[in-house]
Order: C-alpha cells, then structure tokens, then sequence
C-alpha cells in the first residue's frame, strides 16, 4: 500500500532517492538533482545525519589546490535486505545492506521442483540463520524477495507452474513466505532477477538496455529496459529455453516440441557424452581440453547465439551478459554465441552489441533479489522520521 507524504516529507524523499540513485554526491549535486534550494537539502542532511541515515566524507579524488568537496552517501548500515534464490535444484539466501554487499550468505541443494513446501520451510530457516549471522534484527529489515525458476506475474505474484514447476501448482510462494517469516516478501523470475543483479553490481553497470542469459537447469533470460528489470505484460518475456529451433526435436516439459532447453542446456549437452556424464562433469571436460566436450559446448552456444540473434534484432540491446553453468566454460561457449548473433543478426545491432560473461557467478540472482527490495529503501528510510 503506497504512503502518502506531506509536501516537506515529500523534499525529504527527493534527497532521500537523489543519494540513492547517486551515491557520494555533494550537496549542490543534490540540489541540482532535486530542484530543491542548497539551504533546504542542507537542512535535510543534517536531519538525516542525526538520524544515522546518511554519512559525509571528503572527496577522494586528488586535487592540486583547495579543500576536498564534502560528500554525502546513505549509511550502508541504514537499511538490510533479504534475497532467496530458488533455483531448480538449489536454494541460496542472502542478507545485504544498503550499499548490496552481502552481509551473510547460505546455499544448499534440495530439489526445489518437487518440493515446494520443503523448500519454504528451509528458505525460512535459513533467511533468520542469515540474518542472525549478519546481526540483523528483523525490525531494520525493509523486505524479502525470492527468486523462483518460472515465470511470475510481477504485479500478483501469480507463478505460471504448468509444465515448468508442475509440484508448485496452486502455492502462493510470496504468501507462503510471508506467513512463515512474517516480512513482506515479493518473487519474481530468476533470470529477471539474475538481470537486475548484474546490472545493478556485476557485468551489467552502466547498461540500460541489456539482456542476461542464464545457462543452469534450464535456459532463462531477463531483460532491463531502460534501466529497468521488463517481465512483459505478465511475466512471460524472456522465456528464451522455450524458443523453438527444431521442427522434430524432443518434446519439451512445456508441452511444445523442439524447444531450445530440450537441445542447448547444460543436461542436454552433457547427455551428448553419454546418459550418465553429469553437468560438472561435462565442465571440467570442456575447460580441461577434450574436444569431444567442447564441439558439444560450442553447438549448443551457436544453437543458443541464432535464438539470442532474433532478440537483438527485435530489442537491440547493448550489452548480452551469459551466466550460469555452461558460462564457466569462458569463450568456449561465448565466441560460438558472439559469432551466430553476428551471422543471423541484422548487421547494424549485431555489431553494437557486446556478450560477456557475468561477474557474479552464482549471486546474480540473490543479489538481484535484495535490490529488488533495496529499491524500496528511500520510502521506507523517509518513514523512519515520522
């Protein structure tokens, strides 16, 4: 439910988010950023300072005469963040603070696919083991966000499980958790998270259109759009394992035939070497030299390029970030996808867009989920002082 402020508690907000958005500004930069007076944001940074949520400090930067500006920043400590990642096979929580670092964090392995309420009840457990980790009480806590690996309806929570998590069929996750840990908690899809993340503190800073592949379990891709996490109009964009690029494929968990994931995920891939070569396995052949393991890698990543190819033609997006399993095999996998987009790609897009890998590893989804959350963070400081 949206709060409403009053004209000054509104001035207090705008500083608030101005120090948000833009870390270690002076107070004229503010004031710029606001269109508030320099008297008036000075006014509201010794308020804020008084209150322990904002710090100032003098300017790094080397300067040949006078005294360092004066700046000013959120205290990092200010605000705490949950993010859950529950991916097909695992389960990691995180504890953040204002500024995304990771306070405390847990990962373990469970099968979250066939285990819903399990998986509530350990993600629970394990949100307070990280809070108490951390040393942080539930009262300073602004919100939980749960990454879960199927498309969710942003606005209602709504999982679409069929044929993607058939065991989840009928659970309200975000309800669930928030029964059991008694915090508001949001859930959104793993790879929009896993794209917030990266973009927020990883490969992605800086790039307003860009788009995250997630090469796990499954094959999944978020998008930010103009600096922004875009599910679509209910949470299906970006189901890029479910692109069809086989006419006579195998028939995939979601009722079509031929889809990406069914050919160019990391189980596909490693079923090529044999029905009992397991993802790691298949890795640690990859990275090692085997050629056998890394043609199968490339023609999954040039499988993986020619859908991306489309994406880039229709969106146009300057940065693609690959993540994930097969991401670990460095340019094995990236060169065939950078070389199919360049191939199938209109040429204009395909030359502008660059693929890297991502800098998080496996925290691109928890970290997005606590910036999910830290968002929030201006309006629930601005309330601390009513």
């Amino acid at each position: 439910m949206a709060v409403e402020f009053n004209a000054r508690q509104t001035n207090r907000l705008r500083v608030i988010q101005a120090l948000y958005r833009h870390p270690r500004s002076s107070r004229s930069a503010v004031a710029e950023l606001t269109g508030l007076s320099r008297p008036t944001v000075s006014a509201f940074m010794e308020e804020l300072e008084r209150a322990g949520i904002v710090e100032e400090f003098e300017d790094p930067t080397p300067r040949q005469s006078g005294r360092p500006p004066v700046l000013m920043a959120l205290v990092p400590r200010a605000a705490f963040a949950v993010g859950v990642d529950m991916g097909h096979e695992h389960l990691r929580v995180a504890t953040c603070d204002l500024s995304g670092e990771i306070l405390s964090d847990e990962y373990t392995a469970i099968d979250v696919d066939h285990a819903p309420q399990a998986s509530m009840d350990l993600a629970a457990e394990l949100v307070q083991r990280t809070l108490d980790e951390a040393g942080v009480a539930k009262e300073h806590l602004i919100g939980v966000a749960m990454a879960l690996a199927a498309p969710v309806d942003g606005e209602t929570g709504h999982v679409f499980a069929e044929g993607i998590l058939p065991s989840w069929g009928g659970v309200e996750p975000a309800a669930e958790m928030s029964r059991r840990l008694d915090l508001p908690v949001h859930i959104e899809n793993d790879a929009n998270l896993g794209a917030l993340g990266e973009h927020r503190f990883g490969a992605g800073k800086g790039a307003d259109q860009m788009a995250y592949v997630r090469l796990s379990a499954g094959i999944g891709l978020g998008l930010v759009l103009c600096g922004k996490a875009f599910g679509g109009n209910n949470g299906i964009a970006g189901e890029l394992g479910h692109v069809r690029v086989s006419r006579d494929g195998p028939i995939c968990r979601c009722g079509n035939r031929g889809c990406l994931e069914m050919v160019a995920s990391p189980s596909a891939v490693a079923r090529l070497l044999g029905p009992d070569v397991s993802v790691a396995r298949l890795l640690e052949r990859a990275t090692s030299g085997e050629r056998g393991a890394i043609r199968a890698v490339a023609d999954a990543g040039e499988l993986i390029g020619e859908a991306l190819a489309t994406l880039v033609t229709l969106l146009n997006p300057k940065l693609i970030v690959v993540g994930g399993d097969l991401a670990t095999t460095g340019d094995v996998v990236l060169d065939p996808i950078r070389a199919a987009i360049a191939r199938y790609g209109i040429p204009p897009a395909a030359e502008a867009v660059r693929v890297v890998p991502g800098k998080l590893k496996g925290r691109a989804e928890v970290l997005g989920a606590a910036a999910l959350v830290l968002d929030q963070s201006p309006e629930a400081l601005a309330q601390r002082l009513d």
